[in-house]
C-alpha cells in the first residue's frame, strides 16, 4: 500500500472524553471515529488491525476443527424466551419490536440461535462432536459505555459453540478450544494469563478467562508465582485457614468508640491490628407469593474480618442466598439490630437473623465487633462462650496479595488484566429448556452437552494498546500491526534517487510477502515520523539522499531509542531477519 492511496487521519490532541490510553491513541491515530455513545466506526487503519486479529482467530478455530457460519444479528424473542434469558439477561439486552409488534433482540451472544440449529440438524450421536463459530457484530446496551472499544455497546466478537454426547466429551472439546486460544494469544504477541473464572450470565460449571496483562485493566488477576494457579478475583480462593481455633483469653468488654463507625477507625482508636476486628454486612432475601408480592423477608448477617472485602459472587453461592439477595434497608437493620449501621454485631440482637461467618472469622478468637449500640463496640469476643458457634461458614471474601495459594505452593500475587476471551462448559443449560436432543446408540434421546467460547475481536486491539504504548503513541506487535513495515523516504518529491530507491525497496518487500506501506505523501520528516510513531508501525526504514550517498539506510524498531544504519544492498535481508525474530 502507498500512503497517498490510503486514508491517514491523525490528530495532535485526543477528544476530551477519551479516558484511557487505548481510547486516546486509537482516536488520535485515526483508527476509530465515534458515531454515538459506545458506538464507533472502524476507520481503514483500525480495520486493518481488526482483520489481522480475525485472521489469526479464524486460522486457529479452523485448525481446531470448528466450522464457521454466520447467525443473525437481530433474533426473534421466542427462542430467548424458551431458554429463559429474554427477561433474565437484564437491561443490557437490547429488546426491539418490528412493525407487527413482535419482539426481537439484538444479539449480545447466540447460544439460543445455535441451539436451535443443533436441535434441527443434529439427530444422531454419529454426528458428534460439532463446533460452530462465527465472527459477528454484537450489541450490549451497557449502562455506562466508556473507554472506547474497551467497553463499547456495539462490538465484534468471535463466538463458538460445541455440541457433545456427554460431559466428558464436552470437557474434551473445551480443552481443544482452550488450547486453540493459547495458540492464538501466543500469535498475537501479547502478555496474557488464562485464569479460572465464574461463568456469570452465560452459565455453566467450568470456565476460564483469557486476560491481557495491563496496569489499566479493570479486572484483578490472582496468581501464584510458584505454581500454575491463576483465577480472577471473583473466583480466586486462598488456602483455607488452618485449625484449630486459638483459645480465647480476652474478657468480653463493652468498649466506648465514640464516632468510630468503621473497622479501620476502631482499630486505630484501640491500637490493635485491623485483622482483629470483624465487620457486619446485613443482607436480605425475599420470598414472593404467586402474584409476585413479597410475603416474607429474611435478614442475614455476614461476618468478615475487618481487613477483608465481601465477594458477591461467592456470597451468591451460599445456600439460601443463591436465589438472589439485596442489602438490607436501614429500617430492616434497625428493626433487627436496634441500632443504625456502623456499630452492628452478632450479640444482643433485637430479632433473630441468619448468620454466616467467613471461614477466617470462624477460627478467630478475642475479636472485636459492634455492640449494637451507637458509639460502642465489643472487645474480647469469642465463639461458643459469648455467642453460639456460627450456623454457617463459607468463603465469603476477596483474596488479598500474600494469602497462601490454595494449591499450597506459595503466596498469591495480584495484577491487573483486561478480559479478551472466555471459554465455558455449559452442560445442558440451553439444550434442556430448548429440547435439543440426539439419539444415542440405543436410539434413546439425550440432551446435547454444550460449550461456549468467545474472543473480543474489537476489544483485543484496545487491550494490546493498553499493554504496548509510550509517550509517542502505539507500539503494535508485528502480528496485528496495521502495517508491519513503513518505508519513509525523505524528499522523495525532490530527489529521483530517493524515489527510485524507495519504490525499489517497497516492491522488493511486497514480493517477499511483507505487509509494507510506502509513505509517498511528501511530508516533512518530523511530521512523517510522528505519524508512524503514533500509529505504531513496528518497523521503519528511512531513505535519504545523504544515506544513499553513503550506501546506507536507517532502520528503527518502534521500541528502539535510536536508528541503526544498514547497508542499502542488504536492507531486505536485514528486515527479513528482524521479522523472523519477532
Amino acid at each position: 500500500m502507498k500512503a497517498s492511496r490510503f486514508f491517514i487521519s491523525t490528530l495532535k490532541e485526543a477528544p476530551a472524553d477519551a479516558e484511557v490510553a487505548s481510547h486516546r491513541l486509537m482516536m488520535r491515530a485515526g483508527m476509530i471515529k465515534k458515531l454515538g455513545t459506545g458506538i464507533y466506526t472502524y476507520m481503514p487503519m483500525g480495520l486493518r488491525v481488526i482483520r489481522k486479529v480475525e485472521a489469526i482467530v479464524r486460522e486457529e478455530m479452523n485448525r481446531a476443527g470448528a466450522v464457521e457460519l454466520a447467525m443473525p444479528v437481530v433474533q426473534p424473542a421466542e427462542i430467548w424466551q424458551e431458554a429463559g434469558r429474554f427477561q433474565g439477561y437484564g437491561p443490557e439486552l437490547m429488546r426491539i419490536k418490528d412493525r407487527h409488534d413482535r419482539d426481537f433482540v439484538i444479539q449480545p451472544t447466540s447460544e439460543e440461535v445455535v441451539t436451535d440449529i443443533a436441535r434441527q440438524e443434529i439427530r444422531s450421536y454419529k454426528q458428534l462432536p460439532k463446533n460452530f463459530y462465527q465472527i459477528q457484530t454484537k450489541f450490549r446496551d451497557e449502562r455506562r459505555p466508556r473507554f472506547g472499544l474497551m467497553r463499547g455497546r456495539e462490538f465484534i466478537m468471535k463466538d463458538a459453540y460445541s455440541f457433545d454426547r456427554d460431559l466428558d466429551s464436552a470437557k474434551a472439546s473445551y480443552k481443544i478450544m482452550s488450547d486453540a486460544y493459547r495458540r492464538a494469544f501466543d500469535r498475537f504477541g501479547l502478555r496474557y494469563r488464562a485464569v479460572a473464572a465464574d461463568s456469570g450470565a452465560i452459565g455453566g460449571d467450568v470456565s476460564q478467562e483469557f486476560q491481557v496483562i495491563a496496569a489499566t485493566g479493570e479486572d484483578a488477576i490472582v496468581y501464584c508465582p510458584e505454581s500454575d494457579y491463576a483465577a480472577n478475583l471473583e473466583k480466586a480462593e486462598a488456602l483455607a485457614p488452618a485449625g484449630p481455633r486459638p483459645a480465647g483469653a480476652g474478657v468480653l468488654t463493652k468498649t466506648p468508640t465514640p464516632g468510630k463507625a468503621t473497622c479501620e477507625d476502631v482499630a486505630l482508636l484501640l491500637g490493635v491490628p485491623l485483622a482483629t476486628t470483624v465487620k457486619s454486612l446485613v443482607l436480605a432475601t425475599e420470598e414472593l407469593d404467586d402474584a409476585g408480592n413479597v410475603k416474607k423477608v429474611q435478614v442475614w448477617l455476614l461476618l468478615l474480618r475487618g481487613d477483608h472485602d465481601m465477594n458477591e459472587i461467592k456470597v451468591s453461592k451460599v445456600p439460601g442466598l443463591d436465589q438472589g439477595f439485596r442489602f438490607a434497608t436501614v429500617g430492616e437493620i434497625e428493626d433487627h439490630f436496634g441500632c443504625k449501621p456502623g456499630y452492628l454485631g452478632p450479640i444482643n440482637l433485637r430479632k433473630p437473623v441468619k448468620i454466616v461467618a467467613d471461614r477466617e472469622v470462624a477460627v478467630m478468637a478475642d475479636w472485636i465487633c459492634g455492640a449494637n449500640e451507637v458509639d460502642f463496640h465489643l472487645t474480647g469476643v469469642n465463639w461458643g462462650r459469648d455467642l453460639p458457634e456460627p450456623e454457617a461458614v463459607a468463603d465469603l471474601r476477596n483474596v488479598v496479595a500474600g494469602d497462601p495459594s490454595p494449591d499450597g505452593r506459595g503466596l498469591l500475587a495480584i495484577e491487573r488484566g483486561i478480559e479478551v476471551g472466555h471459554v465455558f462448559v455449559l452442560g445442558t443449560k440451553y439444550s434442556k429448556p430448548m429440547n435439543a436432543t440426539f439419539l444415542d446408540e440405543a436410539g434413546k434421546p439425550q440432551f446435547l452437552e454444550m460449550g461456549c467460547y468467545g474472543i473480543g475481536i474489537s476489544r483485543l486491539p484496545a487491550a494490546a494498546i493498553e499493554q504496548n504504548n509510550d509517550e509517542r503513541g502505539i507500539i503494535w506487535p508485528d502480528a496485528i500491526a496495521p502495517f508491519t513495515v513503513v518505508v519513509c523516504p525523505i524528499g522523495m518529491d525532490r530527489s529521483a534517487e530517493v524515489k527510485t530507491a524507495a519504490e525499489a525497496l517497497y516492491e522488493q518487500l511486497l514480493a517477499a510477502g511483507v505487509d509494507v506501506l510506502l509513505d509517498d505523501r511528501g511530508e516533512r520528516p518530523g511530521a512523517m515520523f510522528a505519524d508512524w510513531e503514533l500509529i505504531g508501525v513496528p518497523h521503519r526504514v528511512v531513505i535519504s539522499d545523504r544515506g544513499l550517498k553513503e550506501g546506507q539506510l536507517e532502520y528503527q524498531h518502534r521500541r528502539d531509542t535510536a536508528a541503526t544504519k544498514v547497508p542499502a544492498s542488504g536492507i531486505a535481508d536485514f528486515i527479513a531477519d528482524r521479522l523472523s525474530a519477532a
